[in-house]
């Protein structure tokens, strides 16, 4: 599996939708403990989400 589908799966659980059926809560944690490039997109696309929130 790839950082791309890694990240399809952290941006459905910063969107509070439901992830991609192959990649599963723990499996998705996992690789985040490994993977800084995900670790930094996931924490760019959370304050990204932060900051716009207030935009609506």
């Amino acid at each position: 599996m790839h950082c791309r589908e890694f990240r399809t799966a952290l941006s459905a659980r910063l969107d509070g939708e439901e992830p991609p059926p192959d990649v599963s809560g723990p499996v998705l944690d996992a690789h985040l403990l490994g993977c800084v490039e995900c670790r930094g997109w996931g924490e760019r696309a959370r304050r990204l989400k932060l900051l716009t929130a207030g935009l609506g």
